[in-house]
């Protein structure tokens, strides 16, 4: 399992009550949640605007109301809503603290508040550093990829999952901003030591692209913030002519709708991307015409691939645009819709469910790649990208 200290995630997975939904394959923000913010409809409103329209006064109403109650009699808003949620069996709600929901407003904006780490867990339960991102707290401090991290603030990170790593490294539990400090314990061979690192408010970096021998360019999308799909298509347009493209989705968990039906804009002349209903009225949303049909095109997935980036694959494999090859994804395809507490905190519930185009539902099915592949997922897509330049 692999991670980052970057957005702040549903408190249902910090808790580690449900399976690991990752933004970079562990960690997620609200990116997970499948929310529709400023897509566009056929209609004209936002997605946003249609669910909370649409939206079913019952389940909403009755989490505010417990909340509002919870509040006159001088108990938690916040702890009352949880509890109604966690009885509501809808797997995908979720309630955020105010600053936990502000936070991820941010980090869908690209923005968040960390030290700047990349970890995953290894098999005997020790949490190693997989990246430091460029001029952050982590970066200035000397620590390198394949350094363990022993250690936050005095806990120990052995054996537990990621998610609570991270969520120790931004501080959750005190909402920690930036300017605070954190205290980690390193391991470098057999050199142990501590730094303390300062939280900083980060960029993230959620396109990267690198080129590959035979003009194969890969395209790596770690989740759908703002301005993803308009890079993605000035890295497409940079790419050496007549060169594949790998698009990368793997462990990418999601984020805003709109940027990846941008991103599917960048691919299609148009058409339908997605489906979706809110209490059964029916929205599409379409991509824009222009995109480039051309290019042979592949997409990587595997389990770590859910929501916003399911929906993108589901749409280029059922229009015939790309192999998708990997393993299943994830299987996250619900729509979910915020309600603000009286306290500020906010309660999501799911309101609806999205389809691909040909119709098929993702949610807990996932989306079955063309070709299966494993840890040589990446050598077969370019074997893939040979093929479909050799059939023109």
């Amino acid at each position: 399992m692999s991670g980052r200290d970057l957005f702040c995630q549903p408190r249902r997975i910090r808790r580690g009550a449900a399976l690991t939904l990752v933004f970079a394959s562990v960690l997620v923000a609200g990116a997970a949640t499948g929310s529709l913010p400023d897509a566009a409809p056929a209609d004209g409103k936002s997605a946003s605007d249609t669910a909370r329209s649409a939206a079913p006064a019952g389940r909403h109403e009755d989490v505010a109301e417990v909340a509002a109650e919870a509040m006159a009699d001088g108990k938690s808003p916040t702890e009352a809503a949880e509890r109604a949620v966690s009885r509501s069996g809808d797997r995908w709600a979720a309630v955020y603290s105010r600053g936990e929901y502000e936070e991820f407003e941010e980090a869908l904006d690209g923005q968040y508040t960390g030290v700047g780490l990349w970890a995953r867990r290894e098999q005997d339960g020790r949490i190693e550093v997989t990246k430091v991102s460029s001029h952050s707290p982590a970066a200035a401090a000397g620590i390198r990829r394949g350094d363990l991290l022993r250690s936050v603030d005095g806990a120990s990170a052995d054996g537990r999952p990621v998610t609570e790593v991270v969520s120790l490294l931004r501080g959750d539990a005190t909402d920690a901003a930036a300017g605070t400090t954190v205290r980690l314990g390193l391991q470098r061979g057999t050199r142990a030591w501590h730094e303390t690192l300062r939280r900083a408010r980060l960029s993230t970096d959620s396109v990267r692209v690198r080129e590959l021998a035979g003009s194969i360019t890969v395209i790596k999308i770690d989740s759908f913030t703002k301005g993803v799909g308009d890079e993605v298509r000035d890295a497409v347009r940079q790419a050496p002519a007549g060169g594949g493209i790998v698009l990368d989705l793997r462990g990418n968990s999601g984020g805003l709708v709109t940027e990846a039906v941008t991103t599917a804009s960048v691919f299609l002349d148009g058409g339908l991307v997605a489906t979706y209903d809110v209490d059964g009225s029916q929205q599409a949303l379409h991509a824009e015409a222009g995109g480039d049909t051309d290019r042979a095109l592949v997409v990587l997935v595997d389990g770590g691939t859910m929501s916003a980036a399911e929906l993108l694959t589901g749409a280029l494999q059922d229009r015939g645009r790309a192999v998708v090859v990997g393993s299943r994804t994830f299987g996250k395809g619900s729509v979910q819709m915020p309600t603000r507490l009286p306290d500020g905190a906010v309660a999501e519930l799911t309101v609806g469910h999205y389809r691909t185009p040909s119709g098929r539902g993702v949610d807990g099915r996932g989306i079955t790649p063309d070709l299966e592949a494993d840890e040589g997922a990446l050598q077969q897509a370019e074997t893939v990208l040979g093929g479909l330049g050799d059939s023109d």
